[in-house]
Formats: structure tokens, C-alpha cells, sequence
């Protein structure tokens, strides 16, 4: 069982800029969630909304402005609401650097599948997978029309 989901893309974009999409919550509803219920700061626990595919609770672990943003989830298709801290999860992380040329490289990391109940741990990893193609490709779009 693959543990760890890893994908980098890179952004034309200062990393400030790369950083709010990630972490504030008027902006980060344009590529990722439909609606974001609550309080999006470390600690926390707001609630992710995918219209048609469900709600996710999160908790916000880190959020280091302009490099780093995590959050604890039960994987996408599960729509789990609830303590967040209560049951096993993913933890998914938004690395960001600057580059030379003026673009951010961005690293997205999601781990912790190994450690999910056996019957969820498998289609958890697939949907995701291609679940943050999908996502990661909205973000770069965000700002393709800059």
C-alpha cells in the first residue's frame, strides 16, 4: 500500500500570492473546496464543501505564511464530519518556494494512507491521487490569467 501522495507544479506567481490561495478562505474557495464553513486557522476545525460530493470536516495543524499550510483530513469521498482528532487521517501539506526565475514551486504532500482503516485506505488513495491532479490543475488556472 502506497503511503504518501507527492505532486509539485509551479506557479508565475510571488509566493505571497501562491500562499493566500492555499490559506485564505475567500480565495481558497476558487480552486479547492465550493464552500469553506468556519474559522480556517490553525486549531481549528471548519468544514470543506464539495456540493455534490459531500462535506469534509479538516483540522488546520500549521500555517507558516508564505512557505507552509497543513491540515488533517479524512480522505475526500468520505465525507466525515466531525472531531477530526477523534479518528485516523491524512495529513496534507502545501509546501511553497520561491524559484529564481519568479515562480513558486509548490509541493503538495498528502500521508498517512498506510494508517487508515483497511477497508477505506485503498480508494482513499486512488481518489485522491487523481483528486489533486484535478485540484492542483485549478490552482495553476487561478493564475494562468494573471
Amino acid at each position: 500500500m502506497q503511503n504518501v501522495i507527492r505532486r509539485e507544479i509551479t506557479i508565475s506567481a510571488p509566493a505571497e500570492r501562491v500562499y493566500a490561495a492555499i490559506a485564505d478562505p475567500e480565495k481558497v474557495v476558487r480552486w479547492f473546496p465550493e464552500t469553506l464553513e468556519g474559522e480556517y486557522s490553525v486549531g481549528k476545525q471548519p468544514v470543506f464543501g464539495f456540493g455534490e460530493h459531500g462535506r469534509n470536516q479538516v483540522y488546520i495543524v500549521d500555517a507558516r505564511p508564505h512557505e507552509y499550510f497543513a491540515y488533517r483530513w479524512v480522505p475526500g469521498a468520505n465525507h466525515f464530519l466531525g472531531d477530526v482528532l477523534s479518528v485516523k487521517t491524512t495529513l496534507v501539506e502545501f509546501r511553497i518556494e520561491e524559484q529564481p526565475d519568479d515562480t513558486c514551486k509548490v509541493t503538495l504532500t498528502e500521508s498517512g494512507f498506510a494508517e487508515l482503516p483497511k477497508e477505506i485506505m485503498e480508494d482513499a488513495f486512488r481518489q485522491n491521487s487523481g483528486g489533486w491532479d484535478f485540484m492542483l490543475g485549478r490552482l495553476v488556472k487561478l493564475f494562468a490569467g494573471d
